[in-house]
């Protein structure tokens, strides 16, 4: 007898962690649902959903079984010559944003998997602005963070922002909160997303 869905489930939009080009953390040596079944796994054994940025937003963090490596990098005078910028979107649809990474610079092995969710809720909500398609779940994985400690990096200003501009532009609808975003600043100031190489420079 089936007792419904389980409460983790991968949403289409994380699937960008798995793709070649992906900024910031790529998954590797890792399948799709072999993470969904360590997420359900880590829950059904007690593991605390750690609250997010948003009643919706809650993060599980995993001890890291694979050679997934960090999502980014510390900038230092010598790799600050590796930075790139560019206007991107993460998918179809979403307006085009200046952000920055690093390229040709190998971050560390992850310890954690920082798996960042959100309510069926939620899912639903931002879905109708896209198209998505919302898996039978309580919570959706909607990104992946590889991190040295079981701590959220914060959240990047520019994803703030998006967000507050609401799901028509791909966010959540949450205000910007003022001393999230200088903490924000803060870190990423010093710091860069991994992105691999391009072909051409």
């Amino acid at each position: 007898m089936s007792s419904g869905p389980d409460p983790i489930a991968l949403t289409p939009f994380a699937r960008r962690n798995w793709e070649a080009r992906a900024s910031g953390t790529r998954i590797e040596g890792l399948s799709e649902s072999a993470l969904v079944t360590l997420c359900n796994q880590a829950v059904a054994d007690g593991a605390p959903l750690v609250a997010g940025y948003a009643p919706f937003c809650k993060h599980l963090f995993i001890a890291n079984p694979s050679p997934t490596r960090c999502g980014f990098a510390p900038i230092t005078d010598d790799n600050r010559h590796l930075l790139k910028s560019g206007y991107l979107a993460r998918r179809e649809g979403e307006l085009a944003v200046l952000e920055r990474w690093f390229e040709g610079v190998e971050p560390p092995r992850a310890e954690w998997l920082d798996v960042i969710l959100y309510s069926h809720e939620q899912l639903v909500t931002e879905a109708e602005a896209f198209a998505d398609d919302v898996p039978a779940c309580e919570w959706g994985i909607v990104s992946i963070m590889g991190t040295l400690t079981a701590e959220e990096p914060p959240m990047p200003p520019i994803t703030q922002l998006r967000n507050a501009l609401g799901p028509g532009e791909g966010g959540s609808g949450v205000p910007v909160d003022r001393d999230a975003y200088a903490r924000a600043v803060a870190f990423w100031q010093e710091h860069a997303a991994v992105r691999p190489a391009t072909e051409r420079s």
